[in-house]
């Protein structure tokens, strides 16, 4: 019987995209999905050239791949992850590997590699961005852990992967589960992007009363210029979607409450539990948990009317003004994202290399974007890195433009357009280039109450005082 050199599991529409992708490129692979139906359709949806075959059992499955066996697992994370796992490993041999690429929580993956180590069995945790198109075209994939397997897969990745100049937006991303990791933070760093590109909107539309036709001029302005990136490209389409239930465009009709799958919360919990400042994914996360309150929302609005919000005195300045600030907002992103990975690979031991993250990224992801190739050059130059925002090109840019994410956020909140992320990105930035900051205060009350101590500025040591109360 013929052998094929991977199988997928799971042959919803990411699973089966992604295994003609594999088909195109050369390479014989077999499917199975408990829906005979989807088996089905693999089957009709292959072309005479590529080399698939959908399988009934998951013994016919495991029996139809070559030795060591490649699985992939195109499955929801959580318990359908270990479901399968718990239903194929008795079916395999020493040294096959599975390969996770969902967007599975990366402990997770840590306790499913140890578990299938047990067994002699590789697991490794890849990320895989880019959506449907993505999948069947070239997205951008982040692979960690086992690196005796991931050589054995890396032909396979390369050739499936976007491209950028001619190079496969994929490479190791380090120990253990650091793919899982990585794409955690991307999707963290996504969630910022999406609310801050939001925000921009909610002003150009509240603040410079542009209709949608006009707002699609200016984001395709902006992705033609510095600014190029896939979710600016997608703004700009959005908003000539017209609506077919309506006269109207679709954006309009769509109600203004987000959904999330769990990434960007698990990004901010990873923040928190190993002390790294994100405020700006924090803040896209939480503005999606409030968009929820919608009727709460519309009562407070009736309750707390507000005054009518002043025009600019210059249009086409304010305009130039809210795309700058978007973009320095989104690079600060990006920095507090980068920055996370950076304290994360020294947490874990994960060995994360930052230059290739930023490499990959450029193509296939949800967050390519040109700005992408500047940070390149700058892990490029200095790849011990700890903040993008140390480097002296990147400083330029962000020199050159923080009036403008200053005039922006102060507009904003003069005016009572609520910008949450702007707001936060500015706040980081200022905190991140302050020497001196407040805090010796915190520290004096925490010692006042509490007795938990302090540092000095003039020496060494930790220290304590007895505080005096004022007399009244």
């Amino acid at each position: 019987m013929e052998k094929y050199n991977y199988g997928v599991i799971g042959l919803g529409v990411m699973g089966r995209n992604l295994l003609y992708n594999i088909a195109d490129n050369g390479f014989s692979i077999a499917g199975f999905d408990l829906d005979e139906q989807k088996i089905k359709d693999l089957q009709d949806g292959a072309t005479s050239e590529m080399k698939v075959k959908g399988t009934q059992t998951l013994q016919d499955f495991v029996a139809a791949l070559e030795t060591p066996r490649k699985i992939i697992l195109m499955v929801p994370a959580g318990k359908p992850v270990d479901a399968v796992l718990g239903n194929i490993t008795p079916l395999l041999s020493d040294g096959d590997i599975v390969i996770d690429a969902g967007n599975s929580y990366f402990k997770d993956t840590e306790r499913r590699i140890a578990d299938l180590a047990s067994k002699n069995l590789h697991f490794m945790g890849i990320g895989v961005s880019g959506g449907e198109q993505g999948a069947r075209r070239g997205p951008s994939i982040m692979p960690g852990g086992d690196l005796e397997a991931f050589k054995l897969i890396q032909p396979m990745l390369e050739a499936i992967s976007a491209k950028v100049n001619g190079e496969a937006c994929t490479a190791y991303m380090g120990k253990s589960s650091a793919g899982n990791y990585v794409k955690m933070v991307h999707n963290g760093i996504e969630y910022a992007i999406m609310q801050l590109i939001s925000e921009a909107y909610d002003l150009l539309r509240k603040g410079a009363n542009l209709n949608n036709d006009q707002l699609y001029q200016v984001f395709k302005e902006w992705n033609n210029g510095e600014m190029n990136s896939f979710l600016i490209e997608i703004t700009r389409d959005i908003f000539q979607q017209k609506d077919d239930l309506t006269d109207g465009y679709l954006v309009d009709q769509i109600l203004d409450k987000a959904g999330a799958k769990g990434t960007g919360k698990w990004t901010s919990e990873q923040a928190m539990e190993i002390g790294t400042s994100i405020p700006t994914i924090d803040i896209a996360v939480t503005s999606r948990i409030l968009s929820a309150y919608k009727e709460e929302r519309v009562k407070a609005s009736q309750l707390y009317s507000k005054n009518e919000i002043a025009s600019p005195e210059n249009t086409e300045q304010f305009i130039k003004e809210v795309g700058e600030a978007l973009y320095l907002a989104t690079l600060i992103s990006y920095a507090q994202g980068l920055a996370l990975l950076v304290k994360a690979s020294e947490e874990y031991q994960f060995e994360i290399p930052l230059k290739d993250v930023v490499k990959i990224w450029r193509g296939g992801c949800i967050i390519r974007s040109v700005l992408l190739e500047k940070f390149y050059l700058a892990y490029t130059k200095d790849i011990n890195l700890s903040n993008i925002l140390l480097d002296k090109d990147i400083s330029e840019i962000v020199k050159n433009k923080i009036s403008s994410l200053r005039k922006t956020a102060a507009f904003a909140a003069s005016n009572g357009i609520s910008s949450l992320g702007i707001q936060t990105a500015l706040g980081y930035f200022d905190a991140y280039t302050t020497e001196s900051l407040p805090v010796n205060l915190i520290q004096a009350q925490r010692d006042y109450f509490g007795a938990h101590t302090y540092q000095r500025t003039d020496r060494e040591g930790v220290f304590h005082a007895s505080w005096q109360t004022a007399n009244n």
